[in-house]
């Protein structure tokens, strides 16, 4: 049994929240290079360079690559070997994400009752994730999720008979519909299979696979290839004003389901795809 004082998570929290909102993830800014090489539409390319240089600045003046830091969605792999002392892990999380915003001048965004519409102040409470895993290490991920494309996700309970060409679809008409409203170049996060609930979370983690990186299911990887090219066919283009670049990844993550259902989530996220990770 591994002992990590909980101090140690709350530490890493406040980190992470403000390496998510100051930089880019590797992955994402390769990403977003190769795509505006290969842009074909002379707007489309200059928009993607203004992304760049917004992205250098707010690295070396470590300012938010947005104005919306987002509504912090933490992950927590904690391994059955470890103990937390010295209070309680969720409170612990949600100092990290208190402290994070406030030191890190990361604009709140949270409010506590969704129709008395008063801001908590501090960004917090966050939607925490929490799975347990073999070993004795925790694996923390801050996934600032802003509201421009979470907004634009969408949710279809589709019939069993609907099958490949059914999920397809619905991926298609969340992406079309969201058009220039979810800040594109987007990363797609698709969900299929589970409950109602389960492919939803499916859908969100599906946003932290690293792009270019495919699913180990052959079906979906084949269908993340097709869905990325008939996506960027759509002409949506980089900032929703025409081009050939309108997703950088389509991710599907899947699970077994029931016999009568056929769930599937689609959760878009904008050009910066923010999440950072740390391992205690």
């Amino acid at each position: 049994m591994r002992t990590i004082p909980i101090e140690e998570v709350t530490k890493a929290v406040r980190s992470l929240c403000m390496e998510a909102n100051y930089e880019l993830s590797p992955d994402m800014r390769c990403a977003l290079q190769s795509a505006r090489q290969e842009e074909k539409s002379p707007l489309g390319k200059q928009i993607l360079q203004q992304l760049e240089e917004n992205l250098r600045i707010a690295g070396e003046d470590r300012i938010p690559i947005c104005q919306d830091t987002g509504m912090a969605v933490v992950f927590l792999e904690i391994g059955q070997e470890v103990h937390f002392e010295g209070g309680s892990l969720r409170e612990a999380v949600e100092e990290g994400i208190r402290q994070g915003y406030e030191q890190g001048y990361l604009r709140k965004s949270v409010v506590g009752d969704p129709l008395i519409r008063e801001n908590t102040g501090d960004n917090t409470p966050g939607v925490l994730h929490f799975t347990l895993v073999e070993g004795d290490r925790v694996k923390i991920t801050v996934a600032p999720k802003g509201f421009g494309s979470e907004n634009m996700s969408r949710i279809f309970m589709l019939k069993p008979a609907d099958g490949a060409e059914g999920v397809k679809n619905a991926v298609l008409t969340a992406v079309k519909d969201a058009g220039p409203n979810a800040c594109p170049p987007v990363v797609v996060g698709v969900g299929v299979g589970g409950t109602f609930e389960k492919c939803a979370l499916l859908a969100k983690q599906a946003l932290l696979r690293p792009v270019g990186e495919h699913s180990p299911v052959s079906w979906a990887k084949e269908m993340e290839k097709e869905l990325l090219e008939r996506i960027n066919r759509t002409g949506i283009g980089p900032g929703g004003l025409g081009g050939t670049c309108t997703a950088l990844a389509v991710n599907i993550e899947t699970f077994p389901t029931h016999i009568a259902g056929l769930p599937v989530a689609v959760n878009i996220c904008c050009h910066v795809n923010r999440h950072a990770s740390r391992e205690i």
